[in-house]
């Protein structure tokens, strides 16, 4: 993509033209009819106009995305998505996601510009402790409500995986919704990425599920503009990013990125183009165009143009700070217009289909509202369990079927592992294209992917009808780690069903047999981590994490049977999960030790406390973080400040169970790494038995 010759200025027009000269490309020109180039070339220029103003005020921020991509922005919000600024949250608006966020300048001078509720004060308080306006884009959660994000972006790649997920679901929402009289979805989405992001794997996992499945109303706009941060492109790239796509399956086409009825023209035919193919817009760039002094090359990137604002601001003919004309405003505002003649045209529509479908209409306003049924009325429906010794991954594959029945907007996937994560659900049907899925099918199947699958489960909660989950063995999720990040920081409510969940594997031997991750996974924020006990404990975590409406659930499952705590109540045991812990034995006569554990432990806990006699009481420890947020005086209850000797069992690191069992307490746990045998010997050799907790916890004493 890039020009060897040494001799040409990078900003030079003739070095423009070889940087975006692709052998055997012919690059694509305007055609476009019916739009006003004279407008939107103003709004282009002062919205680069904000983009420096705004980060020079900051004196942070980047500046070569809202620079380089002006045009592109004055076609998206000017003369192309299917929006409306004054009803953010249309059900069948376009989406857009910036998934090179460190470009949200871009991002926000477009919003207000476009009539979306963000004021000028907001842009001007760009990257300031409270303002409307971060440094990367934040999907409106506890801290934000900025109007019109509709992705936390910055870790590079997964906003065009989320792009995906959020195309999915589009196609699912139109497949369940729309009837042969009444179309009332019809939107696509839009995101505009960089090289960082295809360099980053999980873009191309992304691509490839895209393509498969037909997702034909997914747009990503490539910002090719020969740029790093580090150094120029060529330096780490010499790939055909354009054949790499059409081997996939995707339609690209390239362009001037600055030309705007090109990029009018082809976005134009993406949306028409109902072809089973996800499109790639090649945009050839020149990054930070505007400030000549550091244009077209990887200075461009960051704030190192700040120092030459003023006189590019000059240049460009701005004379003010934070300067749109009244011409612009005008312009948008007639835009606005149009976009409420098609939205009050799409709300006729919409009553129409609600007076013909009335069971339809009322299914998509309970997953508009966000409803789920009551805990207590999911635990009377959910049948209790026979009293036999099963694994909780098994139990899973019960429940997981009820919670669906339960939650209709509730779906599950797995990365190539339903086999063995036991959460396929069996009246769901399968998502996507030919064989014997549809658009309306529950079960998603993401490939080997897992990075891939998270990214695409929070496109799917970022897009705000369904509750996606997505499965895969516990070991693996580190594959996936940031987006579980992305999604607790966004308070999307997205479960994780993770099996396989410690040594008890067995003979897949260490690669498989995890230790350190579930204390890894307890100290994101926000991100609620349950290891249940047995079948009923398990119905309480299914249950949990459809009650959260503010942040994801990882459900931590057994692969080895265990022994159901048959003495006490399975409502006991359900209901206690959502306390993140509760008294499972209490001890009779004086309190005299407490015994902790999690999971498959559990059940050496009650074996204990059986053996050891009076004074012994057991606590089931489901979930640290639900736990953690229970009022000081339950969890004195539960575990009372007056009993020093505290024992708790855990088959991984036992690091984090010191906050509950004192420094001077006993943790029984693995700190080493497993070994390929029987899952009953590697647990034996390793001390996770009955026997070498009595022993442990009769030294102790």
């Amino acid at each position: 993509f890039l020009s060897s010759k040494k001799s040409i200025s990078l900003r030079s027009p003739q070095a423009v033209a070889s940087r975006h000269a692709v052998p055997g490309l012919r690059m694509q020109t305007g055609t476009a009819t019916g739009i006003d180039t004279e407008a939107l070339t103003r709004a282009a220029t002062e919205a680069r106009g904000l983009a420096m103003d705004s980060i020079a005020a900051a004196k942070s921020g980047h500046l070569g995305l809202p620079l380089g991509c002006a045009e592109i922005g004055a076609v998206l919000y000017g003369n192309f998505m299917q929006q409306n600024p004054k009803e953010p949250q249309w059900i069948n608006r376009d989406r857009f996601i910036l998934s090179g966020g460190h470009g949200s300048m871009f991002l926000y001078s477009w919003l207000h510009i476009a009539g979306y509720e963000l004021p000028m004060e907001e842009v001007k308080n760009f990257r300031q402790h409270h303002s409307a306006t971060p440094g990367h884009p934040e999907f409106p959660n506890s801290e934000h409500n900025t109007p019109g994000i509709e992705a936390t972006t910055g870790p590079l790649g997964q906003g065009v995986v989320n792009a995906a997920g959020a195309a999915a679901a589009q196609k699912m929402e139109q497949a369940m919704f729309n009837t042969g009289e009444h179309t009332i979805f019809d939107s696509v989405t839009v995101s505009l990425c960089g090289d960082g992001c295809l360099q980053e794997g999980v873009s191309a996992e992304g691509a490839q599920f895209a393509a498969h499945e037909g997702l034909d109303n997914l747009i990503i706009v490539y910002d090719s503009n020969d740029v790093t941060l580090d150094k120029m492109a060529e330096y780490t790239q010499s790939e055909d990013t354009a054949a790499r796509y059409e081997a996939y399956g995707w339609e690209v086409v390239t362009i001037d990125g600055h030309d705007l009825a090109a990029i009018k023209s082809t976005l134009d035919g993406f949306r028409a183009a109902k072809n089973g193919k996800p499109k790639l817009l090649i945009a050839k760039t020149i990054i930070g165009k505007g400030i000549d002094e550091v244009a077209g090359t990887n200075a461009a990137h960051g704030e190192a143009g700040v120092a030459y604002v003023e006189d590019a601001k000059k240049k460009l003919g701005l004379k003010e700070p934070w300067e749109v004309s009244a011409d612009t405003y005008k312009f948008f505002e007639s835009t606005q217009a149009k976009q409420t003649e098609v939205y009050n045209k799409w709300t006729e529509t919409f009553e129409a289909w609600k007076k013909a479908n009335s069971d339809k209409a009322a299914l998509l306003d309970k997953f508009v509202k966000k409803e789920v049924p009551s805990a207590s009325d999911m635990f009377k429906a959910i049948p209790e369990f026979e009293q036999k010794d099963i694994a909780t991954r098994e139990s899973g594959a019960s429940v997981i079927n009820d919670i669906s029945d339960l939650v209709p907007q509730f779906l599950s996937g797995s990365a190539d592992l339903h086999g063995s994560n036991k959460n396929y659900i069996k009246t769901g049907g399968n998502y996507g294209k030919g064989f014997d899925k549809s658009y309306t099918g529950k079960n998603f199947y993401f490939g080997i992917r897992e990075h891939g699958m998270g990214a695409i489960m929070n496109g799917i909660a970022f897009h705000g009808l369904f509750r996606p989950s997505g499965a895969t063995f516990l070991v693996f999720v580190d594959y996936m780690r940031a987006t579980l990040r992305v999604a607790a920081l966004a308070e999307l409510p997205v479960t994780y069903i993770l099996t396989h969940d410690s040594i008890g594997v067995g003979e897949d031997g260490p690669t498989h047999q995890p230790v350190e991750t579930v204390s890894s996974l307890r100290t994101i924020p926000n991100l609620d981590v349950i290891r249940p006990a047995d079948s009923e404990e398990t119905v309480g975590a299914y249950v949990h994490s459809q009650q959260r409406q503010d942040g994801p659930t990882a459900l931590i499952l057994t692969r080895q049977g265990v022994a159901q705590v048959n003495e006490v109540p399975a409502q006991t045991r359900r209901e206690g999960v959502l306390k993140g812990a509760y008294v499972l034995k209490k001890e009779s006569g004086d309190l005299k030790m407490i015994i902790m554990a999690s999971g498959s432990e559990v059940q050496h806990a009650m074996a204990a406390a059986a053996e050891l006699g009076d004074g012994i009481r057991v606590v089931s420890v489901p979930s640290m973080d639900i736990f953690d947020k229970q009022p000081q005086a339950y969890k004195d209850e539960i575990l009372p400040a007056s009993c020093k000797k505290r024992v708790a069992m855990e088959a991984g690191i036992g690091s984090m169970w010191y906050k509950y069992t004192g420094l001077d307490g006993k943790v029984v746990s693995v700190e080493r790494f497993g070994f390929s045998a029987p899952g009953d010997i590697v647990m034996k050799e390793l001390g996770m038995t009955a026997d070498n907790l009595i022993k442990e916890c009769k030294s102790y004493m």
